[in-house]
């Protein structure tokens, strides 16, 4: 197992979301084109994700990212070092940070998402 993979998939994790340029309404946007950026923000230098989001799982109608407030949990899926992985991540619009974590998928459950 990758190192990195497995210590992201022990326990919670500080996370920021919406890649280079954060705001509340770029995630807001990110979450319309069911595809989020997620930093892994305690690893060294980071660990930027993007992650094909699962509409199913997430949960963003307490949102309102025009003004950056409330919060959203994404869930989405990816590749990471070959492991295939859910991103799990809660963010309050107002920071973008929030808390996170991988989950490791079997293959077939990768083939799925």
């Amino acid at each position: 197992m990758n190192e990195l993979v497995e210590r992201l998939s022990k326990g919670e994790h500080a996370v920021t979301a919406g890649g280079p340029n954060p705001s509340a309404k770029k995630v807001g946007e990110e979450i319309g084109r069911e595809y989020v950026h997620i930093k892994f923000t305690e690893t060294k230098g980071g660990t930027d994700l993007g992650c094909r989001l699962d509409t199913s799982a997430s949960r963003h109608e307490d949102a309102d990212f025009e003004n950056g407030t409330g919060t959203v949990h994404l869930e989405g899926t990816l590749t990471l070092n070959y492991v295939p992985v859910r991103c799990v991540a809660d963010i309050d619009l107002l920071t973008l940070d929030g808390k996170g974590h991988l989950v490791i998928l079997e293959e077939e459950e990768s083939a799925e998402s």
